[in-house]
């Protein structure tokens, strides 16, 4: 029975550890660029692809406008998104050994 109670425990805290670490690198995902503070999503990455050299106004996350270069803000929230996605992974990666 304490068995039973050890390992349910123990996928328990993964599961909190899971939301944790989910926690922890989205907010990493936010960042300064042109005055305004913008997060780095998929999502944001490809409209930005689709304005190759201009300068954009984009509501950044508290709903302010701000003008920015595309291509800029394209190449910051790359790198921002590939760093953090691969320490995220890295981290992940640890935790499922420990399963």
């Amino acid at each position: 029975m304490s068995d039973i109670v050890t390992r349910i425990r123990t996928r328990f805290d993964h599961a909190a550890a899971k939301k944790t670490l989910q926690e922890k690198y989205e907010s990493k995902m936010l960042f300064a660029h042109a005055g305004g503070m913008f997060r780095s999503t998929p999502d944001t990455i490809t409209f930005l692809s689709l304005y190759d050299d201009k300068d954009i106004v984009l509501l950044d996350v508290y709903h302010t406008p701000v003008k920015v270069n595309a291509a800029d803000l394209k190449h910051e929230m790359q790198q921002r998104w590939q760093e953090q996605m691969n320490d995220w992974l890295v981290e992940w990666s640890q935790m499922q050994q420990q399963r």
